[in-house]
């Protein structure tokens, strides 16, 4: 269905507008998340993969495109701070998501009421 703004009155344009806004706000937040989680599961990997080699083992870790050499444990703890990080990040955005979606459903069912009171 689509909706002509110049049709519609000032308060009900507002919400079509905040709307658009805040599926905008949406697709930015999803996009984030699945950014978040994609390092979250590289943290993942690199931590299970410094936890297998032995403490002695030289390891390197990339900065600016350069590998430098580092000590696996504190490596190790860097990935593990780095992932804690990460999943309270996610954690924050997953309740702007639920928050959003919220806002989204309760502002699409105030549209479609006004439209509805509107034709009727």
């Amino acid at each position: 269905m689509s909706i002509n703004l110049d049709d519609l009155d000032e308060e009900l344009k507002k919400k079509v507008i905040n709307l658009q806004n805040l599926s905008t706000t949406m697709e930015f937040l999803t996009n984030q998340k699945i950014q978040l989680e994609s390092a979250t599961r590289e943290a993942e990997v690199a931590i299970e993969e410094l936890e297998k080699i032995n403490p002695d083992e030289v390891v390197y870790k990339s900065i600016g495109g350069i590998l430098v050499k580092s000590e696996k444990n504190r490596l190790l703890e860097e990935k593990k701070s780095l992932k804690t990080t990460l999943e309270m990040r996610l954690k924050t955005i997953d309740s702007k998501v639920q928050r959003t979606k919220g806002q989204i459903e309760s502002l699409r069912k105030s549209i479609q009421s006004d439209l509805q009171n509107k034709a009727a």
